[in-house]
């Protein structure tokens, strides 16, 4: 199980890295690959979710309310692939057609998303945290990267 749930961290992180390496390679083809890997993350966390929900829980919906309740690193992988699920509906051109501005602002999400499952990761490590750390510092770098970029974005806006 714990697997399914890397896989699906290590594919949603893949997809933060894809703007910074358009960026630095200038090739178009990252761009290309970014909503399979979205898809390809969220599937991982599926398959995740489903594995503890079929042997943790035995799919008891009232057991899997409880754990989301009483265990806070149970909170915030469900809470992360609920940011998620909404990314996934609304990932093809046609949703993008239909938001238009609402649908970067909703893709926006996948930030909060990738935080949560990286706190999931480390709060759920209970002795051996430096590969936890490793996602975590990798989401921090990308995250940086983004604020730093935006920055500049605004910089370059701001009337002299």
């Amino acid at each position: 199980m714990r697997e399914t749930g890397l896989w699906g961290l290590r594919l949603l992180l893949l997809t933060l890295c894809v703007s910074p390496l358009r960026q630095w390679s200038g090739r178009q083809w990252f761009m290309q690959q970014r909503r399979m890997l979205g898809l390809f993350a969220f599937f991982y966390a599926c398959i995740h979710l489903a594995a503890f929900a079929h042997f943790y829980i035995g799919w008891q919906g009232a057991l899997l309310l409880e754990e989301v309740l009483e265990r806070p690193y149970i909170s915030l992988g469900f809470a992360a692939w609920l940011l998620m699920l909404p990314l996934t509906l609304t990932s093809s051109r046609r949703a993008q057609r239909r938001l238009r501005r609402q649908w970067l602002r909703l893709h926006r999400l996948v930030y909060p998303a990738a935080i949560l499952a990286c706190l999931h990761l480390l709060w759920q490590s209970r002795s051996d945290v430096g590969e936890a750390l490793m996602y975590i510092g990798l989401c921090a770098l990308l995250l940086g990267w983004r604020i730093r970029r935006a920055g500049r974005r605004q910089a370059g806006r701001a009337p002299l």
